[in-house]
């Protein structure tokens, strides 16, 4: 089963200005279209209860997984299970693909598991000078640029293949 990240990024590494920060109101118009496009190919999107939280409502035509330990939310499933271990299941139920949405304790999670075989970035021409960061521990792998492009206003949308890891 392929799992890949997505994720939108300040031009200094940030992913929110703090965990309740959404993206949905700061990225350009060709993040979002990729995003959707991408999550609904996917089919199952899997991201962190903070994560869900700063969407507030299931994403509509995916399946939606949220890592959390204590709380429930309607419309989506809950899970603690381990990276391989629900991706093996998803892949038992259909799915080719899973879209690892956040926040950086999930990317690190899937990353850290050797679960992630690609990584869709949009770098958006924004400087938050600090906040959340695309990973929360430390990360040694080598990634290959298989496309770049631009949006409109200055955005660059990046795909890298990962190569894991980095001796």
């Amino acid at each position: 089963m392929r799992c890949f990240i997505i994720a939108a990024m300040t031009a200094d590494g940030y992913i929110a200005k703090d965990e309740a920060h959404s993206p949905f109101n700061w990225t350009s118009k060709e993040d979002k279209h990729r995003f959707v496009e991408l999550t609904k190919k996917a089919g199952a999107v899997i991201m962190g209860s903070k994560t869900y939280a700063t969407i507030g409502k299931p994403l509509k035509e995916r399946v939606n997984i949220v890592y959390s330990r204590s709380k429930s939310f309607d419309g989506v499933e809950v899970t603690q299970k381990g990276p391989r271990e629900l991706l093996d299941e998803l892949e038992a139920r259909g799915f080719k693909e899973a879209a690892v949405c956040g926040g950086s304790h999930i990317y690190s999670l899937f990353m850290k598991a050797g679960a992630v075989a690609k990584l869709y970035l949009t770098v958006e021409p924004l400087v938050f000078g600090k906040g959340v960061r695309l990973f929360d521990e430390e990360m040694n792998y080598a990634l290959k640029l298989k496309s770049a492009g631009q949006a409109e206003n200055g955005a660059l949308l990046l795909e890298y293949d990962v190569d894991y890891p980095v001796k």
